[in-house]
């Protein structure tokens, strides 16, 4: 069974920062993609940013410049970066790890943060 934590979500001030973190109970070298999607009140739940097993990289529009997407292999963790929070950043934030031959990807259970003053 895949577990999937997410922390580091908080309130913070627009042009604030936070750290995302996601710890994966398994080991990296399955994985075939990680990313970070999100979830606003009213909103679907979009993309926010993935990272591939080697490194390649892919954001949103909305957060590209301000968010950065990282792991670390050796300590199973998934990272998101967020620098100049804006108030429409405001979401539940989810991990979500898709695995080498499986179908369906594990998603976490989510992480609010806040953007406001």
């Amino acid at each position: 069974q895949v577990q999937l934590v997410e922390s580091g979500g908080g309130l913070v001030q627009p042009g604030g920062s936070l750290r995302l973190s996601c710890a994966a109970s398994t080991s990296f070298f399955n994985i075939a993609r990680m990313g970070w999607y999100r979830q606003a009140p009213g909103k679907q739940r979009e993309l926010v940013a993935t990272i591939t097993s080697g490194d390649n990289t892919n954001y949103a529009d909305s957060v590209k410049g301000r968010f950065t997407i990282s792991k670390d292999n050796a300590k199973n963790m998934l990272y998101l970066q967020m620098n100049t929070l804006k108030p429409e950043d405001t979401a539940i934030y989810y991990c979500n790890v898709a695995y080498r031959g499986i179908p369906t990807s594990y998603w976490g259970q989510g992480t609010q943060v806040t953007v406001s003053s």
